[in-house]
């Protein structure tokens, strides 16, 4: 029988969060954690270990280095410089580019051939890092993209409407940032269009929808500001996005994607639907979008494209 493994690169907050969810959730049969404090690395494997004895799941959880790669099956990448209150996620492109070149560079040593995952800031620069350092296919190199942005989004129009939010279906695209763009347009609440309740429903007015996606842009910092970091959303998004894989489930995530034309750009990888199988990223979905909705995304592009450029990482 197939043993499903799991590296996650990176023990802080997100990375312990994202581990302690695949062994609540029984997600994998393996997890290898590394960290460049080899000590916070084993004290993390001890501490989720003293938890089996309660799991769904016999998952074999240790600490190692970057010689348990080889055999995995995804290597998943949360280390990094972390965002602080004042910093936007682009301002860290350059240094975390530093640091995911050596660990890339040491994964692909050992032969590795599996899907890369990746949650570090700037989340779809990283992801672009990762898949030019690698010389992976494009669709085996996978960022956190929107999914957190997504989550946050439907969260809170479901919470406005009174409703569950696995009944509302919409999504946050492009950067995972500032730029972000939330797909009004094409957002069903039980398949009817939320732009029916904006047309019909007094008490939703144009400046709420700007307050909640307001809101959607501005919750990692609130967070930062009141606790120090993000994790608990992300962690349960790195889960999902995992599952998603090993259990070839083509489910449709909101993650960072490589841009062949769809939406009219390339060579980027930017967060947008896509469905998620064990082979990695099979189909970027195309969503209509409405003309402001183009335009917010052609900005968020060309943000991005403008940070890969100072990298010097792009194609010519």
């Amino acid at each position: 029988m197939k043993i499903n493994k799991v590296v996650l690169i990176g023990t802080g907050t997100v990375g312990a969060t994202y581990a302690y969810a695949l062994l609540n959730q029984a997600i994998t049969d393996e997890l290898i954690l590394i960290d460049v404090d080899s000590e916070k690395a084993k004290a993390e494997a001890m501490d989720l270990n003293d938890g089996m004895y309660y799991a769904d799941h016999p998952t074999q959880i240790r600490h190692g280095d970057f010689n348990d790669c080889k055999d995995a099956d995804i290597i998943c990448i949360t280390a990094g410089v972390s965002q602080t209150k004042n910093a936007t996620r682009l301002d860290f492109a350059e240094k975390n580019t530093e640091i995911f070149k050596s660990i890339i560079d040491n994964v692909m040593q050992t032969g590795f051939d599996g899907i890369f995952v990746i949650a570090s800031n700037p989340v779809d620069i990283m992801t672009y890092v990762t898949w030019k350092f690698s010389g992976l296919p494009k669709g085996r190199i996978i960022g956190t993209g929107t999914m957190l942005d997504t989550s946050r989004y439907c969260h809170l129009i479901g919470e406005y409407f009174d409703v569950n939010v696995k009944d509302v279906n919409g999504y946050v695209i492009g950067e995972h940032g500032d730029s972000q763009v939330a797909c009004l347009s094409s957002t069903t609440i039980g398949s009817r269009p939320i732009l029916e309740k904006l047309d019909t429903n007094d008490d939703m007015k144009q400046k709420d929808f700007k307050d909640i996606t307001d809101r959607v842009r501005d919750a990692a910092p609130s967070i930062i500001s009141r606790k120090g970091a993000t994790f608990y959303g992300i962690g349960i998004g790195l889960a999902k996005l995992t599952r998603a894989i090993l259990r070839d489930e083509n489910a449709i995530l909101p993650v960072s994607a490589y841009l062949n034309g769809e939406y009219g750009h390339n060579d980027l990888y930017i967060g947008v639907p896509s469905v998620i199988g064990r082979k990695g990223i099979l189909q970027v979905i195309d969503i209509e979008l409405d003309n402001a909705e183009k335009v917010k995304l052609d900005k968020s592009v060309q943000i991005i494209k403008e940070n890969l450029n100072m990298l010097k990482l792009q194609n010519d």
